[in-house]
């Protein structure tokens, strides 16, 4: 009876309280009409929004699909290739390099005044600083012929040096042809023109070449060429010895212009002749000291300068049997 008692006096006391009307309350009754029905009905996608999940996960989707449309392209695109407008470009910057060399060949040598060539003491041809100094150079081996040397070039720590570096093997190819073998060599590229003609080094005013390398004790070979175009001297050089100390201390290299030797295909001729400073096409370095093993050789710049305590002309005697035509 208690309980019931409860129960009924609850029921009254509600039954009193205020109901909330709308026109008192509108603000809750709609937000209570709005929770009842959005608790109540199952959620239904409307034609222009989604879900949040559904908007997540189509958002994903799309961007993924985005970036695969950026790295793969339709076998259908196909990408404009016009050879006229590339052709023409080409003929453009080409004739754009030759204005260049025409308007600096009447500043002076290289496009500055010649003053200031007359007084130069010291040149830095070639230095290595970045990959665009790397691609002036090719290197080569006895690889081509069917040895076993390898050779590779790449830059040095701290990208201020180029590191010449590979094995050497002296073991001949087993073609039955070739008995010569074990050589790798680093040479300069011959420098190019507008419209592809080749240029050369003109190191007349200077008596001296200046390198600083470091290696590991080997012998080194410099070469040097001349501009030439008579196919009979595409095998000619002038030759001289530099020896590294090894160790981890850099050291520098001045050899005298005057001690070049002449060669041709390898071979020291009897018949010396002088290098001829203003057509310089070209310098390489070659080992070939039939010590088989690893090797480096580290080259901070290339460059020439003048000693005003060297006097000498020539190094090598020549005589009217050996070289007749010095001598009419």
């Amino acid at each position: 009876m208690a309980l019931v008692h409860k129960l009924l006096n609850g029921t009254y006391i509600l039954g009193r309280c205020p109901k909330p009307s709308v026109a008192s309350c509108p603000f809750l009754c709609t937000r209570f009409a709005d929770y009842c029905s959005s608790s109540l009905q199952k959620p239904v996608a409307t034609p222009g929004q989604g879900s949040p999940r559904r908007t997540a996960e189509g958002g994903l989707q799309g961007h993924h699909q985005r970036e695969a449309a950026l790295d793969i392209t339709s076998p259908e695109e196909k990408p404009e290739v016009s050879f006229d407008k590339a052709i023409k470009d080409e003929i453009k910057d080409h004739f754009r390099r030759l204005k260049d060399e025409i308007v600096n060949h009447w500043i002076g040598p290289e496009g500055r005044p010649l003053h200031e060539v007359l007084l130069e003491q010291a040149k830095v041809v070639w230095q290595f600083r970045g990959k665009k100094d790397l691609d002036k150079w090719i290197v080569t081996s006895d690889k081509t012929i069917g040895g076993r040397s390898e050779v590779f070039l790449k830059m040095g720590k701290n990208n201020q040096s180029a590191l010449l570096y590979g094995t050497l093997s002296s073991e001949g190819p087993h073609d039955g042809e070739s008995g010569r073998s074990g050589y790798c060599a680093m040479m300069s590229r011959v420098p190019r023109g507008p419209f592809d003609r080749k240029r050369s080094y003109d190191w007349s005013q200077f008596n001296t070449l200046y390198l600083r390398v470091r290696g590991d004790g080997r012998p080194w070979m410099v070469n040097i060429r001349e501009d030439t175009d008579i196919i009979q001297r595409k095998n000619q050089m002038y030759s001289y010895f530099m020896f590294t100390r090894g160790g981890p201390y850099w050291q520098e290299v001045k050899i005298p212009f005057s001690k070049f030797f002449f060669s041709n295909q390898g071979r020291i001729r009897d018949a010396q002749h002088q290098l001829l400073l203003d057509k310089i096409s070209s310098i390489g370095f070659t080992l070939a000291d039939k010590v088989d093993g690893p090797f480096f050789l580290e080259i901070d710049f290339i460059g020439v300068f003048t000693d005003p305590s060297h006097t000498e002309e020539f190094a090598y005697e020549n005589s009217p049997v050996l070289n007749p035509r010095l001598f009419k």
